[in-house]
């Protein structure tokens, strides 16, 4: 059996602060023990990793025949295809024959990067790619041996891409069961869907202990402690592979699997994604080295690193971190893959060109977009010894090791493989039943005022709430798209709705369902309320937060109140991918459950609410605490100032005194807090309460929930400028078309305006010839308020444009009612162009700038 994590760091000298943190301590984890003589937590200080404070592993016992065949390969290989297999590209970006001739080691697909048309595929559509990439793979010229390529996905809650699939709570809900042995399960049954559609790897586990829950990616950890990541961190990498050693290591329905993201990627200052970690050595170890202290053991075959630094230091480049402690000290044996270009973000690299990674140890570049030349330029540096040949063999060696123990030689076309093209695997029986499980043992029961669950099933129900009705808001981000959400229910031909996993109960029990999703009809008369809403699915940097208060979208909470006032019990079902300031939600509320991203099986919501006669309870404890102000952004089992309002931990059963007294409902924000910051579109979303609309010439008006969005003769899509998806791309074949940024209450940009603000937007024009556009502002929802400027974007890279608010006054804006801050309106024939980062900014120049009106 795997050591435990309290075993591991005690045998490696650990500081008292983790082993503290297993019982409740009440010391911050940053001042555990002062073994760290270069790592000063100043920002004047650079601090140096020092392998020797970190746990130290034996290498697993390589198997010789594996060995052999690797050197014999190795040996064979030519420059072009030891370079070749150190890259991989993103399927969205990658032709088979591409594949082939530049004999790339890797194909991935990002969240948005299945075959066809949209960001997710059906079986067949999925191992026709798979068997065109692994073919062409095998048909490289003028070499001795060709090596298949192995394609890798982020099936992070089940293989979330393909229809059909299992889709399972988001981890934040997984660490509530506390139940390792689901999750081994849980992860048996993702490789085993993996395998249906012809993948070879899964970039899970994520092993993330996020310290401050305004982090976008929140929910992709288990837990703020890191007890629960060290203790799942082996079973899943056991269900994923199979048990290492065994003779089942590898073998049918088992995946390659990658820890992620290494290292420190929930530890980062305020929680941005892409961060920056200030923290001590000793709690970059012992609070996020604490998932790989035992996936290593057990065997993990990559372990990818994170897009994050440590002091500046970004940990593509962490030579100390990547070779000194992963390679050298814990003696991992796997291959380290990079993130989405994240090489690119080290200094002096570029997404095309970086030999600092690999000579770091990095081993394979994620280059999804960037990969033709970054092969090219990783050609040219081996060749001139900017990068060492030892070191690009060693890079080769570790990926040829993976593939031959994941059996990849042998196991011949994706589609000929046994599972592959099963769909009868796909939401089977037995897997809804593990996936309906982890839904039961995930919910949290907050309050349950006179003990009001579990509900009589043969009752009247009333449920309300845009989560209701909604597979695709109850799974979150990473389901079926990258930032998931607005997708249809007939997606998901194996999952079903909290709603009809409510109905399928009452309704066999004799009682009635009414379904109202707003909850604005007063005539309705019901015996209880059950209210399913909460946070709107995001993924990564678009989910990062300023705070954590709840701001509701797409269904008003205040609903619940009049709910009371006619004395109907309500029942929350609160949806979320961190814990959120929800006190008057949960005062209007009788009973509050913390259901998190439940995923595809909505009947193990109903299982807890109702009595059924299946013996059920709550058992979901929680793995973050709940904020008692809005402000608690950081709030940590552990810490010096810890007083939440729930405590890690806390979670009630039906037998348990459920009454909470009433709650203070002053968030703790001030006005300066709860105000519109001066961004209005960053990271591919629009910042609330701003949000993206397209007016079509014809007078159309389109509300953009998703991409791609079409009014007129106007598309809208995502592109990348610096990160993922993080600007839009427009295409247009006739005039008069228009984005909006725009809001339901008009904003007072007057202090703005005569304070020498401009209007500043990033863009890029594709074509060949410069393209006029004009760029607009507008007033309380009047058309004649609207004035425009135009502005000539000439061809080329990426470039800031800067309009002076001032001009808009000048033109006839009414600044102190803006309600629609940002448009970009069409003319010519047609263009293409991105645009992004669309702010207010301070004038740097003192000029005032009219676009092409002077």
């Amino acid at each position: 059996m795997p050591r435990t994590l309290k075993s591991i760091l005690s045998s490696a000298a650990a500081p008292a602060c983790v082993l503290s943190l297993m019982a409740a301590c009440s010391e911050p984890p940053a001042t555990a023990r002062d073994d760290t003589t270069a790592n000063s937590t100043s920002p004047t200080d650079t601090p140096v990793i020092d392998p020797a404070n970190w746990p130290r592993f034996d290498p697993l016992p390589l198997d010789p025949e594996v060995e052999a065949r690797v050197e014999t390969i190795l040996a064979t290989m030519t420059l072009e295809q030891k370079v070749g297999q150190v890259i991989q590209a993103d399927s969205g970006s990658v032709t088979p024959e591409d594949v082939r001739d530049y004999h790339l080691g890797s194909v991935l697909s990002g969240g948005n990067s299945a075959p066809g048309p949209l960001p997710y595929a059906d079986t067949q559509t999925w191992l026709e790619a798979a068997d065109a990439y692994y073919q062409a793979s095998l048909e490289q010229e003028g070499v001795e041996v060709s090596i298949p390529i192995i394609w890798g996905i982020d099936a992070v809650h089940g293989h979330a891409n393909l229809i059909g699939a299992t889709v399972f709570p988001h981890n934040i809900g997984l660490g509530a069961t506390h139940n390792p042995d689901l999750i081994e399960d849980i992860a048996r049954v993702t490789a085993r869907e993996l395998s249906v559609s012809g993948h070879d790897w899964t970039f899970a586990p994520t092993l993330a202990v996020p310290r401050d829950d305004r982090w976008g990616r929140t929910y992709e950890g288990f837990s703020e402690h890191p007890e629960i990541a060290a203790e799942y961190a082996p079973r899943i990498v056991a269900g994923l592979q199979g048990q290492y050693g065994s003779a089942d290591f590898m073998g049918v329905g088992s995946v390659i699997s990658s820890a992620k993201h290494y290292l420190g990627d929930g530890g980062t200052l305020d929680g941005r994604d892409q961060g920056d970690a200030q923290i001590s050595e000793a709690e970059l170890r012992d609070i996020h080295g604490a998932g790989y202290f035992t996936a290593v053991p057990a065997g993990v075959q990559t372990v990818m690193a994170s897009f994050s630094s440590w002091w500046g230091q970004g940990m593509h480049g962490h030579g100390p971190l990547l070779t000194g402690v992963l390679k050298e000290q814990m003696g991992f044996t796997g291959f380290v893959v990079g993130d989405w270009n994240g090489h690119g973000t080290l200094p002096g690299c570029s997404a095309t060109d970086c030999p600092q990674a690999l000579n770091a140890g990095l081993d394979m570049y994620m280059a999804p977009d960037s990969w033709r030349g970054l092969y090219e330029s990783t050609l040219r540096h081996v060749r001139e010894g900017t990068i060492p040949m030892e070191r690009l063999d060693d890079a080769v060696r570790r990926i040829l090791r993976v593939k031959i123990a994941a059996r990849i030689f042998e196991r011949g076309l994706p589609s000929t493989r046994p599972l592959a093209g099963d769909t009868t695997i796909l939401g089977s029986d037995e897997h809804r039943a593990i996936a309906r499980q982890a839904v039961r043992e995930s919910l949290v029961l907050l309050k349950n005022e006179d003990r009001l669950l579990p509900l009589d099933a043969e009752l009247s129900v009333l449920v309300i709430g845009d989560g209701a009705d909604s597979i695709s808001k109850a799974s979150g981000g990473w389901t079926l798209s990258w930032q998931g959400g607005g997708i249809e229910n007939s997606d998901f031909p194996n999952g079903q709705t909290i709603l009809d996993g409510i109905r399928e109960t009452v309704e066999a029990a004799g009682g009635t369902v009414i379904f109202d999703r707003n909850g604005d009809n007063e005539t309705v008369e019901a015996d209880v309320v059950i209210a399913v809403y909460g946070e709107d699915p995001y993924a990564e940097f678009q989910g990062d937060r300023d705070h954590v208060d709840f701001e509701p979208t797409g269904f008003d909470p205040v609903v619940l109140d009049r709910f009371g006032e006619m004395d109907i019990p309500v029942v929350s079902v609160f949806l979320s991918g961190r814990p959120l300031w929800t006190n008057p939600e949960i005062n209007a509320s009788n009973a509050f459950v913390a259901a998190w991203l439940p995923g595809s099986e909505g009947g193990g919501v109903a299982d807890l609410l109702f009595d059924a006669g299946d013996g059920y309870d709550f058992t979901g404890r929680l793995s973050y605490s709940w904020p008692r102000t809005a402000l608690q952004a950081t709030l940590n089992a552990g810490d010096a100032d810890y007083d939440p309002l729930f405590a890690y931990g806390y979670g009630l059963s039906y037998a348990s005194d459920g009454n909470l007294a009433a709650l203070p409902e002053e968030s703790g924000l001030s006005a300066e807090d709860r105000s519109s910051s001066n961004t209005f579109f960053a990271q591919g979303q629009a910042m609330a309460p701003w949000q993206v609309r397209l007016a079509g010439a014809d007078g159309t008006l389109i509300d953009v929930d998703s991409l791609p969005a079409s009014a007129g003769a106007l598309t809208v899509s995502a592109t990348d400028r610096v990160s993922q998806e993080d600007s839009l791309r427009l295409v247009w074949t006739a005039p008069g078309d228009a984005l909006r940024i725009e809001a339901d209450e008009p904003a007072d940009l007057n202090r703005q305006s005569n304070g020498a603000m401009e209007l500043s937007f990033r863009a890029r024009n594709v074509p060949s010839d410069p393209v006029t556009v004009e760029i607009g502002m507008g007033c309380n929802s009047n058309a004649d308020c609207n004035r425009f400027l135009p502005v000539t974007l000439p061809t080329g890279p990426w470039q800031e444009y800067r309009l002076s608010l001032a001009c808009f006054a000048d033109a006839g804006v009414d600044m102190s009612a803006i309600d629609t801050v940002f448009i970009l309106r069409t003319t010519g024939s047609g263009g293409e162009i991105g645009i992004g980062d669309i702010q207010l900014d301070s004038d740097t120049d003192a000029a005032r700038d009219c676009g092409d009106a002077g």
